[in-house]
């Protein structure tokens, strides 16, 4: 992105009349050409102004923008409550998004900042985001916050204590006496679904068992992705007599896919889904699931924007507290002879 002083040195002016021109000064005097020049300088460069250090004190906008892969997922509402909680403690709006135009078009975010139209953006990952498109978006950009996700080159986070959640659900099938444990995980290119499954396979090698590529999946956490991931898992030799979802949504759909295969939960095959959500408690058999604190998420990660408006510097942050909690419901149980 160009700087304040290449603008000003392609339109022969100093960085301050630069500056000026760009914000509008009103106490400006300068000839309309000068000012003619500055513009399309910007123009040509694809300047976009920084409004990171000083959003808050102009208070240009008082709004920023939570964007999100699925509004109309349940989940979605623990976040956009936490996230509202914050920006109002904080007498800010927050508008809510979806994130296909922004993998889409990735000058958007930008655009919006430097046309005044938000002060900032909590974003959440779209599995079709790669972590090179990811890392190209949101640069060192402090006035982008990613939200359960995180890149390995950028601080400005708030994530999920994944590998807690991941581990505490295979505690359990463990606990129930299962040793024949299969995982259904995010897809490959997610840092989330690779902190669930490094849970998993910590919770594995504590009861002395070894992670069987044979029982992974890693299909995505859509209901359909998950469904199918289930049903071939029930054609493995032997089968698994239990399974984690590392997502609730996708587990539903492997509820679905066992008992379209025949057989019964929990007495056949057990499932435990990572994440707690209205409808797990009328699915049938209801759903095992460790409920995440992703309320507190949005939270934080409002908060951690505003901060980073303000100067604060950047950081990474794990919600713990509270930590991850296992919600026992009917679709677990000791394993049977299947």
């Amino acid at each position: 992105m160009a700087t304040l002083a290449e603008i000003a040195e392609r339109a022969g002016v100093s960085v301050s009349v630069a500056s000026r021109v760009l914000n509008c000064d009103p106490n400006l005097r300068t000839r309309p050409e000068t000012r003619d020049r500055v513009v399309l300088a910007a123009k040509e460069l694809n300047y976009t102004a920084n409004y990171a250090g000083r959003a808050l004190r102009l208070s240009r906008s008082k709004a920023i923008a939570l964007i999100v892969p699925d509004v109309s997922t349940p989940l979605f509402a623990d976040l956009l409550a936490g996230a509202t909680d914050a920006a109002s403690g904080e007498d800010h709006t927050l508008l809510v998004g979806r994130s296909e135009r922004v993998v889409a078009d990735g000058d958007l975010l930008r655009r919006l900042i430097g046309e005044g139209r938000v002060d900032g953006f909590v974003l959440q990952r779209s599995d079709d985001l790669s972590d090179q498109a990811l890392e190209s978006l949101v640069a060192n950009d402090a006035r982008i916050v990613l939200v359960a996700s995180r890149t390995a080159h950028r601080k400005g986070s708030v994530v999920l204590d994944d590998v807690a959640g991941g581990r505490l659900a295979t505690e359990h099938l463990l606990g129930l006496g299962h040793r024949r444990i299969a995982l259904i995980g995010g897809v490959d290119r997610s840092d989330i679904a690779r902190r669930r499954e490094q849970g998993y396979t910590e919770a594995l090698h504590c009861a002395g068992l070894r992670k069987r590529d044979a029982w992974i999946r890693r299909l995505g956490y859509s209901p359909d992705a998950s469904a199918a991931a289930a049903a071939s898992l029930l054609e493995a030799s032997p089968p698994p007599t239990g399974i984690v979802v590392a997502n609730v949504n996708g587990a539903i759909g492997a509820l679905t896919a066992i008992r379209q295969a025949g057989a019964e939960i929990p007495e056949d095959v057990s499932v435990v889904a990572i994440h707690d959500q209205w409808m797990a408690a009328h699915t049938w058999p209801p759903l095992t699931t460790v409920k995440m604190p992703f309320y507190e998420v949005g939270f934080e990660a409002v908060r951690l924007l505003l901060g980073r408006l303000s100067g604060e510097p950047a950081k990474d942050i794990v919600v713990s507290d509270p930590p991850p909690q296992l919600v026992v419901r009917a679709s677990t149980g000791p394993p049977g002879n299947y």
